[in-house]
């Protein structure tokens, strides 16, 4: 299942997750400790650093199916 989207805003995936900071670094995106990340988006920064933005979407993706907490029924 896809958790995060192009149009989401970088403040709210460093939110989301604890763990998904460090996607942003290992992608050499200072991210974290941005400025911007309240106004910019997935896609924006993608774009802006040459990232691609389905790599970005699914080591984003990666990192929360890991640390997910399995669901009991």
């Amino acid at each position: 299942m896809t958790r995060y989207a192009p149009d989401m805003l970088i403040s709210d995936v460093l939110a989301s997750d604890p763990h998904v900071a460090r996607v942003f670094t290992s992608l050499g995106l200072g991210c974290p400790s941005c400025l911007g990340a309240g106004m910019e988006t997935l896609d924006s920064v993608a774009s802006m650093h040459d990232v691609p933005l389905q790599t970005l979407l699914d080591a984003l993706d990666a990192v929360h199916d890991t640390t997910a907490p399995e669901e009991t029924s």
